[in-house]
């Protein structure tokens, strides 16, 4: 069995973080996000993974960061999806590499907590050409939504307007090589894509096993700042404590608090769960839970929580407390010494700001 995963698009909701990298590099826990998707397929029995990628612009550094997947144990394989095409484009552009194997088809902006393996389990149990992973969802209307008779799939439709379940198809599939028969088979839509839901509509249609599984623990697909928060906290409520940088005596640390080398802490209290990278300063700072804080950042005097920061992150001088937040890049947050006391900004594209 083989992987696929996608770690293309534009991002469009995350702007302007994803105006200057690829969103699946965004740290969920200090961690890329698109690691977690290639750790679970490796867990479930992978070795050989494709990458689905736009093929320029950002995805250089993305084949940097993530590279040849030596380290995670897996022989990586870059796809280029250079005009986008939907999510059956991509099965279609993958057939060469799949080479007739059984596959894991995995949307690298997910996040599922306890991996993949009793799907893919399942999936070998029920003999299925495809096997769909579904959760219980608010907004079915948002994702491919199935009609269910009894224990079977009877029908998919994608972002309909009045679904007919309150299930999702989440972003985990499973297929033997019936697929690209069907990805051959369908028209684009009416947005001009090739939709994964009309491939799986087009199995039911010709008889094929479209088997499902339901996510009973947590699952989300991170394409919102709301939704990379959550998924932020899910993975921080399951560390363990590691203080690796240096802590004087004036501060506090409370609960699951992992610190990295080169760290040092002053005057400050720590309340986890929280992970903070290398090489981070941290005085007379305020941080809590639910909170990942990424290599070289510098927080003086201000309080922070429930918030992710990407490295090289500035935040210094604040008498509110940051709440909810996502910080970019060598982003920067500053109290003004200057008269008289006005708010000056700088913002980019679809920013948002919230002020007390």
């Amino acid at each position: 069995m083989k992987a696929l995963i996608t770690a293309g698009g534009h991002g469009t909701r995350l702007r302007p973080i994803t105006h200057t990298q690829n969103k699946h590099l965004i740290p969920i826990a200090n961690k890329p996000m698109l690691e977690y998707a290639i750790e679970y397929v490796r867990d479930s029995g992978v070795s050989e993974v494709g990458i689905i990628i736009k093929g320029h612009g950002l995805d250089s550094h993305l084949q940097k960061i993530i590279g040849d997947g030596d380290r995670f144990g897996v022989k990586i394989t870059y796809i280029e999806q250079l005009v986008p095409g939907g999510l059956a484009q991509c099965v279609q552009l993958a057939e060469d590499f799949i080479a007739g194997d059984e596959f894991i088809f995995y949307l690298g902006d997910n996040i599922i907590v306890g991996g993949i393996s009793k799907f893919v389990e399942e999936f070998r149990t029920r003999k299925s050409n495809c096997h769909l992973v579904l959760a219980r969802v608010p907004d079915p209307e948002r994702f491919g939504v199935p009609e269910i008779s009894g224990e079977k799939i009877i029908g998919i439709e994608e972002k309909p307007e009045n679904p007919k379940s309150d299930f999702a198809v989440t972003g985990i599939y499973i297929y033997d090589s019936s697929i690209f028969e069907a990805v051959k088979s369908i028209e684009p839509s009416a947005r001009g894509e090739l939709e994964i839901s009309d491939a799986h509509q087009w199995l039911l249609d010709s008889g094929k096993n479209v088997s499902f599984s339901e996510i009973t623990g947590w699952w989300k697909d991170t394409g919102k700042p709301h939704d990379l928060l959550e998924a932020n906290r899910l993975m921080l409520d399951s560390i363990q404590s590691d203080i690796r940088g240096n802590v004087d005596k004036l501060s506090r640390i409370e609960g699951r608090v992992q610190i990295g080398n080169g760290t040092t802490i002053v005057n400050s209290i720590i309340r986890g769960p929280v992970v903070i990278g290398e090489n981070v300063t941290l005085k007379n700072v305020y941080i809590g839970p639910f909170t990942a804080i990424s290599d070289d950042c510098i927080l003086e005097n201000s309080e922070v929580e429930f918030s992710i920061l990407m490295k090289k992150c500035t935040v210094r001088d604040m008498n509110i407390l940051l709440e909810s937040s996502l910080l970019g890049f060598e982003a920067e947050i500053l109290k003004s010494e200057k008269m008289p006391k006005t708010q000056r900004f700088m913002v980019g594209d679809q920013s948002r700001i919230e002020l007390a």
